[in-house]
């Protein structure tokens, strides 16, 4: 099937505090929603910005130091595994995009966002689809936010080793899947997930012996 090519994305806004903002961590398994807000300086380009996900993660890291060194402003947002239980990934990605606009030094006067719907705030904006491989801001904001998630994901396989965070990045692969069943759920995974709801109800929490599935004075009194 051939991929459909989106035309170059022209924008009414003309003026320069323009904030591009994406999201990582929709789909994984573990951790928080992760979103960036990126105001571009005009007269300090940065060259070779893309969708994170087809860079190389060198390209990526680069990419990110040009970023910090150049933008106008930045800013991250985010939602924990905590805050996605309670008000869905949905919801808590809405509420990490907001926090990623306001958390920005200079305010934007128009935001672009990722995707095909805007959170409920005061700022004027409009999505793009497929707006980080179209608009260099977004393209810029989703690189942030990668990386900054990324390098969460390999913290947390440090603090829980065996379930291979640093590779699959907490997405619901076969590795993490049976990890989950081997080792049960941390406190860093998303209980509202059908995943790790199963795995709770099958392995238990990390680190804790599972209960016994029989009385504890079984044995007792026997000869």
């Amino acid at each position: 099937m051939a991929t459909t090519v989106l035309p170059p994305f022209e924008c009414a806004y003309k003026g320069s505090l323009l904030a591009g903002v994406d999201e990582v961590g929709r789909g994984p398994l573990i951790g928080a929603v992760v979103t960036a807000a990126v105001i571009l300086d005009p007269e300090r380009p940065v060259s070779g910005l893309a969708d994170s996900k087809k860079l190389t993660e060198k390209k990526r890291l680069s990419l990110y130091d040009e970023i910090l060194e150049n933008a106008v402003a930045w800013s991250l947002g985010r939602c924990e595994a905590s805050e996605i239980d309670r008000i869905n990934i949905y919801q808590a990605t809405m509420l990490a995009m907001k926090r990623a606009v306001e958390g920005l030094s200079v305010p934007p006067e128009y935001v672009l966002v990722d995707g095909n719907r805007c959170p409920d705030w005061r700022w004027p904006s409009e999505p793009v689809v497929k707006g980080d491989s179209r608009v260099d801001a977004i393209s810029a904001a989703s690189i942030l936010a990668k990386v900054t998630r990324d390098r969460e994901m390999e913290a947390l396989e440090q603090r829980y080793p065996g379930y291979g965070l640093a590779q699959h990045k907490g997405y619901p692969t076969p590795v993490h899947l049976a990890a989950l069943k081997r080792l049960g759920v941390t406190p860093e995974h998303r209980r509202s997930f059908r995943p790790v709801e199963q795995a709770l109800e099958t392995s238990g929490v990390y680190g804790e012996e599972p209960e016994l599935s029989y009385a504890g004075d079984l044995f007792e009194n026997m000869d």
